[in-house]
């Protein structure tokens, strides 16, 4: 009799208790986001802005005209992430098509055009966020360098050079999907003065600055999740 209480009781205690598989799965806690990586990635937008032309008398200054164009190139930069502040460093190589022109003299008081283009576009700039998990909020700013030209429109005969300056501006980054993300950014450009001596008729100081929208696309190295 004993040997069967103790048969019953073993096949109870079995029954009644579950095995390891059967037991329902904890999932694996997840890692909180970080935006710490390397990125790389092309870009995208549109540039409006002013140039003006100053030359000694008669010709004097042209004043503020407008100048315009689309743009388009890379970007690499990093990220490091700590609590929710981001720090980084970015740097991008844009073609540009900004130009502008306005009515203008020479000193002989001949009629001619007044263009100054805009033929290329780059920046090294710092990059401070707040990262609310996927979404970045940032500001940027440091040093911008161009290929600028100014000339006739009526001959179509430029001087160029490279010009340096500074920009600043902000933007907004999403992470969308493992290693990837999407950004729109404004930024200031001043690429301050091209002296054109052959091609403006005269010894004349030529201005450009612009007002960049643009819009990226990156892919993360050693981003978290």
């Amino acid at each position: 009799m004993k040997r069967f209480f103790f048969a019953g009781a073993l096949a109870l205690i079995a029954g009644g208790t579950p095995l390891a598989a059967d037991l329902p799965q904890v999932p694996a806690p997840v890692p909180p986001f970080s935006w710490t990586g390397v990125y790389l990635g092309p870009d995208a937008g549109y540039g409006f802005g002013t140039s003006s032309w100053t030359a000694p008398p008669p010709s004097g200054s042209t004043g503020n005209f407008s100048t315009s164009g689309g743009l388009f190139g890379f970007t690499v930069g990093g990220n490091y992430q700590f609590h929710h502040f981001v720090l980084g460093i970015e740097a991008d190589a844009d073609w540009t098509s900004l130009s502008g022109s306005v009515r203008c003299t020479n000193p002989g008081g001949l009629p001619l055009g007044c263009q100054t283009n805009g033929e290329t576009l780059a920046t090294v700039r710092g990059r401070a966020g707040f990262a609310w998990d996927r979404i970045l909020f940032y500001g940027t700013g440091g040093a911008a360098f161009g290929n600028v030209q100014a000339g006739s429109s009526a001959t179509a005969a430029f001087d160029s050079g490279l010009e340096a300056g500074w920009t600043a501006g902000a933007g907004i980054e999403a992470a969308i999907a493992p290693n990837w993300s999407v950004k729109v950014e404004y930024l200031y450009v001043d690429l301050g003065s091209l002296s054109c001596n052959v091609n403006c008729a005269a010894s004349t100081s030529v201005s450009f600055t612009e007002n960049v929208i643009r819009a990226g696309v990156n892919y993360q190295f050693g981003w978290g999740y």
